[in-house]
């Protein structure tokens, strides 16, 4: 390492013991300062290390938790960033705050990457392997639409041609372009769905055949886009596939089971989409030579992951944070919340800053109408833009007498710990996630580590 990147990293660390032992904070400040310093500090920091770039609309920070729970089974160093903090300076802190293991075994860093930022942390660092999870309409005034999104992310991916792709075959628009990198391909089986065909929503983006833009068909769909798609027009078709999923056998609120190349998994968490990430999990540590017993013990280890189904102690009822952020990501939440047979209070907390998006017209997607009202005592609403996610509630059927909404968060979390209810659900968009865990760990309801 120079003597400037040997003074950047320093100064990175320092300031990261100081931020994090007093503050208990600095997910990306002291990557800042460290790559202000020397830009060239993160391929310094990361040369010993194969790099694992997991990117994509949602799914990205269960994705990249599991990942790193499945390689820890076989090798000693593997490094992450943990908080979700996937910018160039953020992923420079989790190389800074990583204390390195002495070992004989390959060093491994599995990094969450911002879609935007795939190509400026390629530049940075040479990665051996992404990991696609999908790409949905998010953030329109940071990415545009999904095409856009994924030049973004190709023009990442060409800067490292010899990277293996490990690729969700049920997204089309992964396959839409020809690439000279390996390719793994993981998605939903689709035996005995050979025959069927039919079509996404209406009003479903990326159903376009990438090759000659008609519809696409499908012989399975598994939520919105993804599935088994083939274009009737010009043959255009899913890969066959290296890793999937051969059935669901059961799906709750927190908790689902599946079988994965015909054996048995499950995972502490909900959700359709949530089976997808342990998927792409478990076919990236097949590819790292990890053992089906092994992806089980790390499947079955529950431990939290931040902001995404975290669920807390508040006071004697049971709160689970759910991260929202786009039409899609949100109604595989709504079709989760139907999954749950007891009655529960609903709180919803809309921001609209950078992080999260400006535009809150996104919730004017999601399915509120299928929400199951009757089951829900009340619905708190709250956040910067309360005023807006209240008046979704409104138009979609929810009960006057139902709705309550507090403009600070403070009053937000009184009105939720004042429900009669012992289980509670929270939708947060990212800003808002991140102020509430800060006032729980304020209020002592969320321990730091």
């Amino acid at each position: 390492m120079s003597i400037k990147s040997k003074l950047a990293a320093g100064l990175g660390r320092i300031t990261y013991q100081v931020l994090h032992n007093v503050f208990h904070r600095g997910s990306s400040l002291p990557g800042k300062l460290a790559y202000q310093f020397d830009p060239k500090v993160l391929r310094e920091l990361s040369q010993d290390y194969e790099v694992i770039i997991v990117t994509g609309t949602n799914g990205k920070t269960l994705t990249t938790s599991l990942i790193t729970k499945i390689l820890q089974q076989k090798y000693t160093d593997v490094l992450t960033n943990p908080t979700g903090s996937n910018m160039t300076q953020g992923i420079t802190s989790a190389f800074l705050a990583h204390s390195a293991h002495q070992t004989t075994d390959k060093k491994i860093a599995v990094l969450e990457v911002d879609e935007a930022n795939v190509a400026p942390i390629c530049e940075a660092m040479t990665p051996s392997a992404f990991v696609l999870t999908n790409i949905f309409r998010d953030q329109m005034d940071r990415y545009g639409e999904i095409y856009t999104t994924f030049e973004k992310i190709v023009a990442g991916i060409k800067k490292a041609p010899q990277a293996k792709l490990i690729i969700n075959a049920d997204a089309a628009i992964f396959n839409s372009i020809d690439l000279p990198n390996p390719k793994i391909y993981y998605g939903f089986s689709d035996q005995n769905h050979e025959k069927d065909d039919i079509r996404a929503k209406f009003n479903v983006d990326g159903v376009l055949c990438p090759k000659c833009q008609h519809i696409m068909h499908y012989h399975l769909i598994t939520y919105a886009n993804l599935g088994s798609y083939f274009c009737l027009n010009c043959g255009f078709q899913r890969p066959q596939l290296d890793y999937q999923v051969t059935a669901i056998n059961q799906l709750l609120p927190d908790q689902s089971d599946f079988d994965l190349d015909g054996e048995e998994f499950s995972i502490n968490i909900g959700g359709m989409y949530n089976i997808y990430n342990a998927l792409a999990a478990y076919a990236t540590g097949s590819e790292f030579g990890v053992t089906v017993d092994q992806i089980e013990q790390a499947f079955n280890s529950n431990e939290q992951v931040f902001g995404r189904q975290e669920v807390i102690q508040l006071d004697n009822k049971q709160l689970t944070i759910i991260l929202v952020k786009n039409p899609v990501g949100l109604n595989q939440v709504i079709a989760t919340l139907q999954t749950d047979t007891d009655d529960y209070c609903l709180g919803f907390a809309l921001n609209a800053n950078y992080a999260d998006g400006i535009d809150t017209s996104w919730i004017w997607d999601g399915d509120f109408e299928e929400l199951p009202f009757d089951k829900i005592q009340p619905i708190v609403t709250g956040g910067e833009r309360w005023q807006d996610i209240d008046l979704r509630f409104k138009i979609a059927g929810a009960p006057a007498d139902k709705l309550q909404h507090e403009a600070n968060l403070d009053s937000f979390i009184a009105a939720l710990k004042s429900q009669p209810n012992d289980k509670i659900y929270v939708l947060a968009t990212y800003t808002a996630m991140l102020q509430l865990r800060q006032k729980l760990i304020a209020s002592g309801d969320i321990k730091q580590k």
